[in-house]
C-alpha cells in the first residue's frame, strides 16, 4: 500500500494504491480539505470503487451458467492492491488485474482501469474496463465519493443543502431492510433545484435516483452557495450517509449498476442497469468532481 498525489496549481490530490481510493482532495489557496478522512466511528472510507458490483446481489449470489457465485456488497476492488502503471504532475493511472480469488467469486478475466486527470478545480475520475476473457462479461461499475458535508465546522449537516440540475421532483428507490430494491419509491420536491438535508433524510439508507433524472449534483453550506458539485452521464446515482449518525459528510455516487430488486431472478445476465463486453471490449466513463 503506497499513496500518491498529483498537483496542479489549484488542487491537490492523494490517492492510496490499496483500491485506487482518493483520499484527499485540497483547495491549494486555502489548504482546505473536500474529502472526508474515514474516521471509522462513522464510515472507514473515503472514496471507493464499486466493481464488480454496485450494492448487492439477492441473497448476496447470482447465477451464471448454471453456478452460483457469492460477492460482498460493492465488490471486490476497493479492497485490492492495484499498480501504477501511468503518472505526470496531473494524471495517474492504476490498474488491477483478475486473479484465482477474483475468478472463484467472479467467474471473468478482466483488467480494470482508474485513472484521475487534474484540471483548474476539477477532477476527473476515469474508469476503464476491459474484457480479456473469451466470453461475454457482465459486470456493474460506481463511484462513491465522500465529502465534507458541513464544510464550515460551525455548522451541522441539517444546515447544509443538496443540489440538482433538475426542477424536480426526484423519484428515488428505496431499498428494503434486506439491501435490495423494493417496490416502494419516496418523491422529494425541490426547491430551486435544492433539497435541505433533513436529520431523518438517509434513515431509509441511500437515496437512489434512477433514469437519468439528474446528472450534476452539489453540496451547499447554510449560505445555499454550492462549495463542491460532482457532474456525470450515469443513468442513475445515489447519495449517502450513514443512518441516524448525522456524520459530516455525504456520498454522491454515480452508478453504472445497482442492488437487485427483492424478487429478481438472480441471473447475472439479467441484472437491471447491468453492462455487458463481448471479448476484447473495453467499458470506458468517468465523472467529474469540481470545488467552487
Amino acid at each position: 500500500m503506497k499513496r500518491y498525489q498529483i498537483k496542479n496549481e489549484e488542487l491537490t490530490l492523494e490517492i492510496d494504491s490499496l483500491g485506487a481510493e482518493m483520499k484527499s482532495l485540497k483547495y491549494n489557496a486555502s489548504g482546505q480539505e473536500y474529502l472526508w478522512q474515514a474516521d471509522p466511528a462513522y464510515w472507514g472510507r473515503t472514496s471507493p470503487v464499486l466493481f464488480p458490483l454496485v450494492g448487492n446481489y439477492r441473497e448476496k449470489k447470482t447465477e451464471y451458467e448454471g453456478t452460483y457465485y457469492t460477492l460482498s456488497q460493492h465488490g471486490f476492488a476497493r479492497d485490492m492492491e492495484f499498480s501504477v502503471t501511468a503518472e505526470t504532475d496531473g494524471e495517474i493511472w492504476f490498474s488491477l488485474s483478475d486473479t484465482e480469488a477474483t475468478r472463484a467469486v467472479y467467474p471473468f478475466r478482466f483488467r480494470l482501469e482508474l485513472g484521475y486527470r487534474l484540471s483548474g478545480r476539477e477532477v476527473e475520475v476515469l474508469w476503464r474496463v476491459t474484457n480479456t476473457d473469451e466470453k461475454t462479461m457482465y459486470f456493474s461499475i460506481g463511484g462513491h465519493p465522500a465529502f465534507l458535508c458541513p464544510l464550515n465546522p460551525e455548522e451541522s449537516q441539517t444546515d447544509c443543502r443538496l443540489g440538482f440540475d433538475a426542477k424536480g421532483p426526484l423519484i428515488c428507490s428505496v431499498l428494503g431492510e434486506s439491501g435490495l430494491v423494493s417496490e416502494e419509491t419516496r418523491e422529494f420536491v425541490l426547491e430551486e433545484g435544492q433539497l435541505p438535508i433533513e436529520k431523518d433524510l438517509f434513515d431509509r439508507d441511500a437515496l437512489i435516483i434512477e433514469n437519468h433524472q439528474a446528472h450534476c449534483v452539489s453540496l451547499a453550506g447554510s449560505d445555499r452557495k454550492p462549495y463542491v458539485e460532482v457532474s456525470f452521464d450515469a443513468p442513475l446515482f445515489g447519495i449517502w450517509s450513514p443512518a441516524g449518525k448525522h456524520a459530516p459528510f455525504v456520498c454522491i455516487e454515480p452508478w453504472y449498476g445497482r442492488s437487485d430488486r427483492e424478487d429478481f431472478s438472480q441471473k447475472l445476465s439479467e441484472r437491471e442497469w447491468g453492462n455487458t463486453l463481448g471479448p476484447g471490449e473495453v467499458f470506458e466513463k468517468s465523472y467529474r468532481i469540481r470545488i467552487i
